[in-house]
């Protein structure tokens, strides 16, 4: 956490999607409160915790809102924010002592840059990788609010869209990515449908070949040539878990197939 001496910096908003996150939130929030002229929360109308309550504790603007999709939400949280930059924060991540000080060394000495990529320590059953594609793992997190937006088509893993050139931070996020096994398996299984479903609307075909070869490659590029194998058996384990979740995708992609012909009759 950032020293409670050092002044917010009026500039910038932090702004926080989140549901059902009472556990993790509070920490969060503790990151950024000396950091940032506001905080604003869209938390998902679905939520059933202490998760809004816990963001007003903290001061944040908090919004109740129906879930529109991951890029959705976040646009709306750009639209919700006064600052001239945003930085978006997850609520199992923890901005770093490091990072707030870079952030307010770069915001109040000026950038012409529109936004900053910034790399994320990436934590796994207490763990922290090292490889895999988990680190450094850059999150395109900090932005001009008025030259950013999220592609909306893209369902998962998405990403903001900025006018301008971008830089990169030497302070990291911390992120608290997998504490039990059903949660890895609950996420990863979500993804890979919101992939599907991705996949599905840009027209993508279905090979057979790609039950066998997308998870090959899958678990080359994360255990070879992103070294996972750093990481020893859990780096083998994640690495392994990622490329059965290749074969889910495609499994779910062609369960789409149908709705594919159906759309093309109709038209």
């Amino acid at each position: 956490m950032t020293s409670p001496r050092a002044e917010p910096i009026a500039a910038l908003s932090v702004a926080i999607i989140a549901s059902n996150e009472e556990r993790h939130i509070g920490d969060a929030l503790s990151s950024v409160v000396n950091l940032a002229g506001e905080i604003v929360a869209v938390i998902d109308s679905r939520s059933r915790d202490a998760t809004a309550a816990i963001c007003q504790d903290y001061g944040a603007r908090v919004y109740v809102e129906p879930w529109r999709g991951f890029p959705a939400q976040r646009n709306r949280a750009l639209d919700l924010c006064a600052g001239a930059w945003v930085l978006f924060l997850d609520a199992d991540e923890r901005v770093m002592p490091d990072l707030a000080d870079e952030i307010r060394a770069v915001l109040t000495g000026g950038t012409d840059r529109a936004g900053f990529w910034i790399p994320r320590h990436n934590l796994f059953f207490g763990q922290r990788l090292q490889g895999g594609g988990w680190y450094p793992d850059e999150q395109l997190r900090l932005m001009r609010r008025d030259r950013a937006r999220y592609n909306e088509a893209r369902l998962v893993h998405e990403f903001a869209m900025l006018d301008g050139p971008t830089d990169r931070m030497r302070g990291h996020l911390l992120h608290l990515n997998i504490e039990r096994i059903d949660e890895l398996w609950r996420k990863q299984r979500s993804y890979a449908i919101q992939e599907a479903q991705t996949l599905f609307l840009d027209g993508a075909p279905v090979r057979w070949r790609s039950f066998i070869g997308a998870p090959a490659r899958e678990f080359y590029r994360r255990f070879v040539t992103l070294h996972g194998y750093r990481d020893g058996a859990l780096g083998l384990f994640l690495c392994a878990t990622m490329a059965y979740f290749e074969v889910v995708k495609h499994v779910h992609l062609k369960g789409l197939t149908p709705f594919r012909r159906n759309l093309s009759l109709r038209r």
